[in-house]
């Protein structure tokens, strides 16, 4: 019997690069427009329909995101919570999540990613399709120096995934959104470490590559892939869901919302949650959605 998919979130790390906002708070934490972070990558997880989640965090964050999320039940969901002492690079999460895994497939999102797109569940729903190898999904950038680029040959298929290369052979960076066999964990722990002393992304997605069983998806023009590592990235980010909330009068990234259209939840249960956030534009929105 296939084992479900399972949801993954690393919202570890040390958020340097926006120092000195994250100082005092996980990066994930930190508002983007009138939500927490984590609530957008959380919202990709559920539009997938994965209820199991793993959420990493380091020692001093987890108990600020616990008081934040809980433990899920608020949206249907469950969330088991995992430790990161070190970020040691972004496959060291299929090492921490193993038990939480059991064999199990999986989809990782990266706790600073944001995704948006209509079509966005019916093209997860197809990488989670897969029951064998992985799927990983490219977007066009302009710098794409500053990701994992994929190279692809004449005929279109994948030769290689190349970290940060100077001269990048494409313009598709690998996203930060990675679903994964049951096997993952296994071959993560196969990596040996790069001279950063990480356990790269890459290397584990070069195992899957030379196996032949790993799909690059390419996101088209009407997907937006958000990357918030840096305060003008973050910014972007922010003023790209007020734009978009604003001008349409729906939410992006909600989670009240995708439990409540997903079943997960009950009207009475999303009640109460618009009475939580009272008069804020957040509650109101929900409030409107059952009267």
């Amino acid at each position: 019997m296939t084992k479900q998919r399972k949801g993954i979130i690393l919202a570890g790390g040390s958020g340097t690069r926006l120092w000195p906002i994250t100082m005092g708070a996980s990066k994930q934490l930190l508002p983007v427009y009138d939500k927490p972070m984590i609530y957008y990558p959380l919202s990709v997880l559920m539009l997938s329909g994965i209820r199991e989640i793993a959420i990493i965090t380091t020692p001093e964050d987890q108990a600020q995101f616990q008081r934040l999320m809980g433990d899920g039940s608020q949206w249907g969901l469950a969330f088991t919570w995992i430790i990161q002492a070190r970020p040691e690079g972004l496959a060291q999460a299929y090492l921490l999540a193993g038990d939480f895994l059991a064999g199990a497939p999986s989809l990782m999102v990266l706790g600073d990613n944001i995704f948006f797109g209509h079509g966005l569940p019916e093209m997860l729903a197809r990488a989670s399709a897969q029951e064998t190898g992985g799927t990983v999904f490219g977007y066009r950038v302009a710098d794409p120096e500053r990701y994992g680029v994929v190279d692809f040959d004449a005929d279109g298929r994948v030769r290689s995934i190349i970290e940060k290369p100077e001269i990048p052979p494409s313009n598709y960076a690998v996203t930060g959104l990675y679903c994964l066999d049951g096997t993952a964990p296994a071959k993560a722990a196969q990596i040996t470490p790069s001279v950063r002393g990480e356990l790269e992304i890459t290397a584990l997605l070069e195992i899957y590559l030379a196996q032949g069983t790993l799909t690059v998806e390419t996101m088209g023009r009407g997907y937006a892939w958000l990357d918030t590592g840096t305060h003008d990235s973050m910014l972007d980010a922010g003023n790209f869901v007020r734009t978009l909330q604003e001008r349409q009068g729906l939410q992006i990234g909600s989670p009240d919302e995708i439990a409540f259209h997903q079943g997960w939840i009950s009207p009475d249960t999303l009640r109460a949650r618009a009475r939580l956030f009272g008069k804020s534009t957040y509650g109101r929105y929900l409030h409107a959605l059952v009267g």
